[in-house]
């Protein structure tokens, strides 16, 4: 019997949370941007860079080239064992920025920059290194790790549009049987919608003020140097823009932003997820099988669309994180309190969950195979779907009453297309007219759908 007071070591089999555990293999990349070795190497990186900044305005003498070598290596080397020694550092401050500055000290002390080591975290509040991690963090990741799978999505979505913009399909409006579409134009609304919520990432903002916003440390020791420009050029060298009117924290507006366009495109996609499992339940695509895969564990004949349903789930969640993150980090008390601290060290949970849905939603639309004839017959037993086009062309004709007498004709019943055809026959409009009218069909019937697809890839 296991010993339920024992400490297990981590791994994937014993972590709590699934991002590090079951699904470990597919997001093992993440902690290269928001583990907690990552964030110290983060904010190592951003004070090496600060520390060479200063240097270059003056607030001490030129660095050599091998010394500002050195000084960015301290962060590009950053390894696990840096970070136990700054975890170390943290136990005795219970303060991590300033165990990361105690750490960058050390390693400065039997260099030629030893005299200069004070000017480590020089004139900074902790959040200044902060705020700017986090910027770039998360920017690196987006563009890294999120924002390519992402893509790769919506890339396989444009192709579903192309191979399915002709293929007609009943549509469904309240879950009844409506006007006729094509697959292709209903995937290309996805497509259309999840384009224009990429378009909307902002860009991340970045405070460098000191301790309450007003430079004041800065401008007390350093009075000659432009702080404001000097910010705003140090933050827009991260690839961040500069916000020069914020207290102690960068107020993260922006940050709740990028966190709600992610909740937009998460809900693009359960829906897109929520249809896909529709169209599959009611035959519209084959799923293709893998030999060994299982889809009961007592119904031999099943093939579940587990994919779409993994990914509505991990959608959810990622939902649930990114809207608390929004709705909470813009608010402060006063200059800063450190509610924000713990919440941003959630955020590569929420996009782990984002990217896990992002790849199961892929791979279900590479396993899906379009069931034509099944559309075709459903069609095809709908005849009533043509009311709409008779009664539109009945007005344009100046046929009193139309769509009332197509009510009567269709509302709640299933008819075929003989019974439309009596119908056309006793209409007082010209023959030719009726003979148009006799040629529809519902598979024919489909607008502009093919065009809105073309147009849209």
């Amino acid at each position: 019997m296991m010993d339920i007071n024992q400490t297990l070591k981590l791994t994937p089999l014993t972590a709590i949370s699934p991002i590090d555990g079951r699904n470990r293999h597919e997001l093992m990349r993440l902690g290269n941007y928001f583990s907690e070795l990552a964030l110290i190497r983060y904010r190592v990186r951003i004070e090496a860079l600060y520390f060479i900044a200063l240097s270059n305005v003056g607030v001490f003498r030129q660095l050599k080239s091998r010394e500002k070598k050195f000084l960015i290596g301290l962060a590009e080397l950053f390894e696990e064992s840096d970070a136990k020694r700054v975890k170390q550092i943290e136990r005795q401050t219970n303060h991590d920025v300033k165990s990361v500055e105690y750490w960058m000290k050390e390693k400065l002390a039997e260099t030629s920059l030893a005299d200069l080591s004070e000017f480590i975290h020089f004139c900074l509040t902790s959040e200044d290194t902060n705020n700017l991690a986090y910027g770039l963090m998360v920017t690196e990741a987006l563009d890294q790790e999120y924002m390519p799978e992402l893509k790769q999505l919506v890339n396989i979505l444009g192709k579903l549009v192309k191979q399915y913009r002709s293929i007609p399909m009943m549509a469904r409006t309240h879950g009844q049987p409506a006007s006729p579409t094509t697959m292709g134009k209903e995937l290309a609304v996805f497509y259309e919608r999840l384009q224009r919520q990429i378009v909307l990432m902002p860009t991340l903002t970045g405070k460098l003020n000191g301790a309450v916003g007003n430079y004041n440390a800065h401008q007390i020791a350093c009075p000659k140097i432009n702080w404001l420009k000097f910010s705003k050029e140090f933050i827009g060298s991260l690839g961040l823009k500069a916000n020069l009117v914020t207290t102690q924290i960068e107020p993260h507006d922006v940050l709740a932003e990028l966190f709600q366009t992610a909740v937009r495109i998460n809900n693009i996609l359960i829906g897109l997820d929520r249809d896909m499992w529709g169209y599959i339940s009611l035959g519209y695509f084959k799923q293709n099988q893998k030999t060994r895969e299982v889809g009961s564990s007592t119904m031999p004949h099943k093939v579940n669309p587990i994919n779409f349903e993994s990914s509505e789930g991990n959608l959810g969640l990622a939902n649930a994180i990114f809207n608390h993150m929004a709705n909470k980090l813009p608010i402060s008390r006063f200059q800063r309190d450190l509610s924000d601290s713990t919440v941003l060290r959630n955020i590569g949970v929420a996009l782990g969950h984002s990217i896990l849905a992002y790849k199961s939603t892929r791979r279900g639309l590479e396993k899906l195979e379009v069931n034509e004839s099944v559309m075709a017959c459903e069609l095809d037993c709908h005849a009533e779907l043509l009311a709409e086009a008779i009664q539109v062309v009945l007005k344009r004709e100046g046929v009193a009453m139309p769509y009332e007498t197509l009510k009567k004709l269709t509302r709640g019943k299933k008819i075929v297309l003989d019974d439309l055809h009596i119908f056309i026959d006793q209409l007082s409009v010209s023959s030719r007219v009726k003979f148009k009218l006799k040629q529809l069909k519902p598979t024919d019937y489909l607008g502009l759908a093919k065009k809105i697809a073309d147009f849209t890839v």
